[in-house]
């Protein structure tokens, strides 16, 4: 059965978790009672006084043969009305066969069954490369006005001016601080009731917030930051502990939040968005996880510092691996719009209130990520025969998307991304990337890859700091960085179940081939193409 073939058939009650050649059985549906009349015994002499209609000389012009016929005829006539009223919901007779009958369930659970249901799919993978291919040829998105975008938010807009300090190197400014200085401006931040680190910095701010304040012509102003960079994606491609052994410089160790989740969720209220709209977290809430950065600035500014007198190369920072392709929140706030795709991104907003932020992005390759992110975010009944249905689903899925929408639509559909039961969206790196370069520079945007940060870290690491133009480490320093332990590493469990099945691996590799083929193209570096791993 062709792939198109099963995206169209339609069963509610069918598992889904099935492979891309067949259906569930019809054992599915309960058993069949038939009806054998081969055999029917029928007596040969009928007392037919029970006929008062019938007159004794029309009676005896019909023969016996005729009146058991018309019994039997009608015997039959009375169990298939009767089967239709009982099988009403199944849509159709009891004595008419199950059109799944004819098919059957392959479920790999060997190499030597995944290879067999790999060789079917081939046949379509290469006509949905095909289709993928030819879309991935797509004029840059329409980038909407600044002013549209401030429109949609016009408090974050307010707070957050249009220029920052010159002689700073974060893109910090000073906010008047119109509060009464015994108010604790740290107990309401909702970010407080979800992280306890953050909580523990909240009450080391608090002790000492008035002497970090700046007086100026009789009025009290606080240093404000945004972060100087953000790492942005991809989830299960090292972003965490990318963010943590940075910590480790001193330029940047006094950032307090890897994942705060803000630009693409909490500020539109949604933690999770499969739990709904809960609360929205102010922008205030946000720039307070960077003021013990903005703390240690304002100490350098007032003299109070201990002689240090690289305060104020300081750089704040953050990491949340959804900044780079999540924007599901427009769905849910705009679902009566007739847009296929969203209006705007959260790229929109960083560059409208900064636009010189440096972005970094580590990615992996694409197939052993979505492995990675389904042993990550799976919790039970986990094996890599459940991984290769979910992903022949989800591929299933996708066409199906393909054969009505555009590219970027599929990808940013979430009514597709969450029905399909892996984020294989979250790989198909390039579509995210070319919208983040149509508002930031080239230069802006340092993409790394696993990979080579897993194979050499000291080199990796040290493009990053100059990236960030941050001062080159201490020996003592750069010994800590590279000896500290690996961050988010797999579990032991998840690793007892080993790697996903070839058949799987081959399948996921020809589907991103076209999408890595524009990567390595974009970036001029044929690492990304992953040939090789």
């Amino acid at each position: 059965m062709s792939l198109s073939d099963c995206i169209n058939g339609s069963n509610t009650q069918t598992d889904h978790h099935y492979s891309l050649h067949s259906l569930p059985m019809a054992e599915n549906y309960g058993k069949r009672t038939f009806f054998d009349f081969n055999h029917t015994n029928v007596p040969e002499t009928l007392d037919v006084k029970w006929v008062p209609l019938l007159s004794l000389s029309n009676l005896r012009s019909i023969s016996k043969v005729k009146v058991v016929s018309f019994l039997i005829g009608l015997t039959l006539t009375f169990l298939i009305m009767a089967s239709y009223i009982l099988t009403w919901d199944k849509k159709r007779l009891l004595l008419t066969p199950s059109p799944f009958q004819l098919r059957s369930v392959g479920v790999p659970n060997s190499t030597a069954t995944a290879d067999d249901s790999s060789e079917k799919i081939l046949i379509d993978m290469k006509l949905l490369v095909k289709i993928i291919s030819s879309k991935l040829e797509y004029k840059p998105r329409n980038v909407p006005d600044e002013k549209d975008v401030i429109e949609t938010d016009s408090h974050l807009f307010s707070v957050i001016p249009r220029h920052f300090l010159p002689s700073i190197k974060s893109p910090c400014w000073y906010e008047e601080f119109s509060s009464k200085l015994g108010n604790d401006l740290y107990r309401r931040n909702l970010f407080t009731l979800r992280s306890k680190s953050f909580r523990g910095v909240c009450d080391r701010l608090r002790t000492n917030f008035q002497q970090h304040l700046y007086h100026r012509n009789g009025k009290v102003f606080r240093l404000r930051c945004l972060p100087f960079f953000y790492i942005i994606g991809q989830p299960k491609c090292g972003t965490t502990d990318l963010f943590h052994r940075l910590l480790l410089h001193p330029e940047v160790k006094f950032n307090t939040m890897k994942e705060p989740h803000w630009w693409t969720r909490k500020r539109f209220g949604y933690i999770r968005f499969k739990d709904g709209f809960q609360e929205k977290f102010p922008v205030e809430d946000y720039l307070d996880l960077f003021d013990l950065a903005a703390y240690n600035i304002q100490e350098e500014i007032s003299g109070n510092s201990s002689g240090d007198h690289h305060t104020l190369q300081l750089i704040t920072g953050e990491a949340s691996a959804s900044t780079m392709w999540d924007n599901q929140a427009w769905s849910y706030l705009h679902g009566d719009r007739e847009e296929t795709e969203p209006p705007f991104l959260a790229q929109d907003f960083i560059h409208t209130v900064q636009p010189g932020a440096k972005i970094i992005i580590m990615l992996r390759d694409p197939v052993e990520r979505l492995y990675s992110d389904y042993l990550y975010f799976k919790m039970a009944n986990k094996s890599a025969e459940d991984f290769h249905q979910k992903v022949i689903e989800s591929v299933k899925l996708f066409q199906s998307c393909l054969s009505e929408r555009s590219l970027r639509s599929c990808i940013y559909n979430t009514s597709l991304s969450n029905t399909m039961p892996v984020r294989l969206n979250l790989g198909m790196y390039i579509i995210f990337l070319l919208d983040w370069l149509t508002v930031f520079h080239r230069e802006q945007i340092l993409v790394l890859r696993l990979e080579d940060y897993a194979a050499n870290l000291k080199v990796t690491i040290k493009k990053v700091f100059d990236f960030l133009s941050v001062g080159p480490l201490s020996k003592q320093v750069e010994a800590a960085l590279t000896k500290r332990p690996m961050s988010n590493t797999r579990r032991a469990a998840d690793r007892n179940l080993g790697p996903m099945l070839p058949a799987t691996r081959d399948l996921l590799r020809e589907f991103h081939q076209p999408f890595n083929h524009k990567l390595a193209s974009v970036l001029d570096n044929k690492a990304f193409l992953w040939s090789n791993t």
